[in-house]
């Protein structure tokens, strides 16, 4: 049996058990298991993750022709057990002048991938960004090799 199918019969069990009686203990056990039968396997975090870089893919800073990913941009993407996400990312340069237009195509774009309840978009500039960060595509697409 998945795990799945056992969350929706104790789901059911305590389900029962509510509408038979109205005991405190009933309404925790309730409480409780709503509160952590969205907890996903590392399987599903991982899949979320690489819908995440899929998506993250797609996002320009309108000055440079490669993707933010490829550009070493994203520092981290923590997909949480309720799918929320955080995630850090910097900029090329701290004074970047698409900051507030990246930020928000990052935001909704990750906020689009299902699975996703809410991404949390961080701003970092620790390490500072250097060009050792892009990948080789990148680095190749703007002449550095």
């Amino acid at each position: 049996m998945n795990c799945q199918n056992k969350d929706t019969i104790i789901l059911y069990s305590l389900q029962i058990m509510l509408s038979l009686q109205s005991s405190k203990t009933a309404k925790i056990a309730f409480s409780v298991f709503a509160q952590h039968k969205h907890s996903m396997t590392q399987e599903e975090k991982t899949k979320i993750e690489e819908k995440i870089v899929d998506v993250l893919k797609t996002v320009y800073d309108p000055e440079i022709p490669v993707n933010i990913w490829d550009l070493g941009m994203i520092y981290k993407i923590d997909v949480k057990d309720d799918g929320n996400v955080d995630l850090d990312m910097t900029f090329t340069a701290p004074s970047c002048p698409a900051a507030d237009f990246i930020l928000e195509d990052v935001r909704t774009k990750v906020d689009s991938v299902e699975g996703v309840k809410s991404a949390n978009v961080n701003l970092v500039f620790e390490p500072a960004w250097d060009q050792s960060m892009m990948s080789e595509e990148a680095r190749v697409e703007l002449g550095f090799e």
